[in-house]
């Protein structure tokens, strides 16, 4: 089998992913859940359920948040509500913000 490429991670995001994955793996089992059932709810294969929890950077977003939800971790909000109201302020921010970001072309004077 080939070896793959992995991106680069700093510190921090390794220890978050690492700390996410703990979480996750903690709130399952003082559920009584096991790997099993919380992929079976999530949609998702128990080995994908055993890659979230070890912190691997290779798994999307979505099945860390799903998998974080139905264990009961939090994720920003905890209030589904409060959680909507937030996503609508940072939309109404980002429309006031310019669409894109370009690089500013500089003049060369050359002019000797």
């Amino acid at each position: 089998m080939p070896k793959t490429a992995h991106r680069p991670l700093s510190r921090h995001s390794r220890a978050a992913l690492t700390l996410i994955g703990q979480s996750i793996r903690e709130a399952r089992i003082s559920r009584s859940m096991t790997v099993a059932e919380l992929a079976e709810r999530a949609g998702l294969s128990r080995a994908l359920i055993q890659r979230i929890e070890k912190g691997d950077a290779g798994c999307s977003v979505g099945a860390v948040f799903e998998a974080a939800v139905i264990c009961g971790v939090p994720l920003f909000e905890p209030d589904t509500n409060a959680l909507n109201r937030e996503v609508v302020r940072q939309k109404e921010k980002l429309a006031l913000m310019p669409k894109s970001v370009r690089m500013q072309k500089t003049e060369l004077h050359d002019d000797f």
